[in-house]
């Protein structure tokens, strides 16, 4: 009888706790590695809908802070379009946003209002790239770098999309950010540009990728001169730059040089062969040598010759995995990869499915015998 009635206080205790508020079940765990948290802050947390255990687990220290401002950050939020799901999605995806103060928090809701067109887009964006909004650092080299992108004429909705994805780029000082801008205007007109198209090349690269600020100006001249040394022209320098989106930047000359060589040495090809793969195909500029080797010994194994991968560099693009799943796809329709051109798997997938919907209806489409005999309906 003693032993029911401890099984069953001991279930009810259980049931209790789950009801309880977080606020009740806070440990009480006092030694010197675990700060005591926040009863208020849990509490008004708790009463948003957010869900504290995950806060704790990832963001633990946000909790044990003194100053906290939840209801204030959900009633600016609020203010701006968040519904209550919003605010507890964006909570417990970055609950450092409630250490914020007030005040700091509409200052920054003032400057990004004035390269978004209205509140709604603004929420948009905080509930995408809530730890970009709440990055409340050095709000005049923001103001000073929006008026500067302004002042280039550069779209609204690329500063705002620099700004959520590369909000580093805007703490800095302007001066930073004026020399990259600066060595980019000098590489496009000297690779052949013209002032007139610059700003649409410009916005071209920055939203594709919004890093670029954030690379040293001497970067973009130190892989440009060596792809220089090798021989590219201006043209396809140019070229490059665009294909590459940027990333040319974050190249290193030495690693270039050794991408170079290899690929050269496997497809036992010429300096000029070995431009047009690269102009072809200017990934391998930046996969390393394991990389490249795998996808070299995944086409081979799969019956693939360098011939092949000379006619169509752009093969390197795709992962052993994604070229062997296409090769055995086309194989079930009758193509053989080895006596084919490797054109047809290249490309994303929605490429390779119109390739693939090409042959399977060529395979299925009867094919027209025109000097066979006709046949009436009645025989």
């Amino acid at each position: 009888m003693l032993r029911i009635t401890s099984a069953t206080l001991y279930t009810c205790s259980q049931r209790v706790k789950l009801l309880l508020p977080p606020s009740a079940s806070t440990s009480t765990d006092t030694s010197p590695s675990k700060r005591v948290e926040n009863q208020r802050t849990v509490d008004s947390l708790y009463e948003l809908s957010v869900d504290i255990r995950k806060v704790r687990k990832f963001r633990g220290w946000v909790l044990s802070e003194c100053s906290a401002y939840v209801s204030e950050t959900a009633d600016l939020l609020r203010d701006m379009g968040a519904d209550t799901t919003a605010i507890t999605h964006i909570l417990e995806t970055h609950p450092e946003a409630i250490l914020c103060r007030p005040e700091d928090v509409a200052t920054q809701r003032d400057l990004w209002l004035s390269v978004c067109p209205s509140k709604r887009q603004l929420m948009n964006i905080i509930e995408k790239f809530p730890a970009s909004f709440f990055t409340l650092t050095h709000h005049g080299n923001q103001r000073a770098n929006i008026v500067y992108l302004q002042n280039l004429r550069l779209s609204k909705r690329i500063i705002s999309k620099l700004m959520a994805s590369a909000p580093q780029s805007f703490s800095q000082p302007v001066e930073r950010n004026q020399e990259v801008i600066h060595t980019l205007r000098e590489i496009y007109l000297d690779l052949g540009g013209e002032e007139r198209n610059l700003r649409v090349w410009l916005q071209k690269l920055l939203s594709q990728n919004p890093y670029i600020l954030l690379r040293p100006a001497e970067a973009w001249r130190d892989s440009l001169g060596f792809l220089r040394e090798e021989g590219f022209t201006t043209e396809e320098l140019l070229s490059l730059v665009s294909s590459l989106r940027a990333s040319i930047a974050e190249l290193k000359p030495e690693d270039m040089q050794r991408a170079m060589d290899y690929i050269e040495a496997a497809l036992c090809c010429s300096k000029d062969e070995l431009k047009q793969v690269v102009i072809r195909c200017p990934a391998v500029l930046y996969y390393s040598l394991p990389t490249l080797l795998g996808r070299f010994q995944g086409l081979m194994d799969a019956g693939v010759t360098m011939d092949q991968v000379k006619e169509s560099p752009n093969v390197l693009e795709l992962t052993t995995q994604i070229v062997l799943y296409r090769i055995q796809k086309l194989a079930s329709y009758g193509y053989d990869i080895r006596s084919g051109s490797l054109a047809v798997i290249v490309g994303t997938k929605k490429d390779f499915e119109a390739s693939y919907g090409k042959l399977q209806l060529r395979q299925q489409r009867p094919l027209f015998n025109p000097v066979a005999p006709l046949k009436s309906a009645e025989d």
